[in-house]
């Protein structure tokens, strides 16, 4: 077995695995999942190897953070369809100068649309808003994820 199809299969449905997932290992992260993760907070250190050359938080490691949140929280509230990341945006506001804070929250009504959006057409493409913060609670850098929630098996068609 690949060690990508391991950790699909055993790595990514617990918090503390994710921290053993080989890209996140050096960014040093603690995991705070909530409500079958309708709430997640992510510490991330700035180090030796999160840390850029001008001394702040490297945006290729925050947008490695903020990749899988939004699909990891959907493959859990939504057990049984194919999700992944379609789409990943981030607003670089201020420096990363301290330890960030990723926080992400699962609105209940956008819960309740994509309930709705799975029933009416079986399949739904969610947007979700969140940031990374500053020690101090600043806001550092928006984060906009969206997720395409489909069908197992789904195979999108291809032009010829």
């Amino acid at each position: 077995m690949n060690l990508m199809k391991f950790f699909r299969l055993y790595g990514a449905r617990k918090r503390r695995d994710l921290t053993m997932y080989p890209p996140f290992w050096l960014m040093d992260i603690r995991i705070e999942a909530r409500n079958n993760w309708r709430e997640v907070i992510i510490h991330l250190p700035l180090t030796f190897f999160t840390r850029n050359f001008g001394g702040s938080m490297f945006g290729g490691t925050e947008a490695a953070l903020a990749d899988p949140v939004p699909a990891m929280a959907c493959a859990h509230i939504f057990p049984g369809y194919s999700i992944w990341t379609r789409d990943l945006a981030l607003d670089f506001r201020l420096p990363g100068s301290t330890d960030l804070e990723l926080r992400f929250r699962f609105d209940p009504e956008q819960e309740a649309t994509i309930r709705r959006e799975l029933a009416q057409r079986g399949r739904s493409t969610p947007s979700f808003e969140m940031g990374f913060y500053l020690n101090d609670g600043t806001l550092c850098t928006q984060v906009r994820n969206t997720v395409a929630i489909r069908p197992r098996g789904y195979t999108h068609p291809r032009n010829p």
